[in-house]
């Protein structure tokens, strides 16, 4: 199973703050720890949201906003996304991530083994489980 655990945004990381070296350092050896357990598929920090858009769809028309956007709490600052057997076991590896203060939330992934054989085609099954075997594997280290 795929878990997201998304890293909630701060006043800090939207003002472009990095953190220190020791908070790279501990962040480095969680993430080595993911690797070495052999879950992790990937991981990335995202910039502060003065660099990013909004594209937002309505009536079949889209628009764009560029950041930044003012609620924080409701922003993504990085993520990571592993694989393991069960919810629980994502919430272990959410419990050892290395922050002083923060949010993170964990989300399961839509496999399409969730989703009705009436939405998605045989044909479509079958097209996503090649490129997943070919494409998503876990980082090694």
């Amino acid at each position: 199973m795929r878990f997201m655990m998304i890293v909630k945004a701060s006043a800090e990381s939207e003002a472009g703050e990095l953190g220190s070296p020791e908070e790279f350092a501990a962040m480095g050896r969680y993430n080595q720890q993911l690797i070495d357990a052999g879950i992790l598929l990937a991981a990335e920090g995202l910039q502060a949201t003065s660099k990013g858009a909004r594209v937002s769809f309505k009536g079949g028309k889209t628009s764009v906003v560029d950041g930044p956007f003012t609620e924080a709490k409701e922003l993504i600052a990085g993520f990571w996304v592993i694989d393991v057997k069960s919810k629980d076991e994502a919430l272990a590896w959410a419990q050892r991530i290395p922050f002083q203060d923060g949010e993170v939330e964990v989300r399961k992934v839509f496999e399409f083994s969730d989703l009705p054989s009436d939405v998605v085609s045989e044909d479509h099954r079958r097209r996503e489980a090649e490129w997943r075997g070919a494409n998503q594997k876990p980082i090694s280290g």
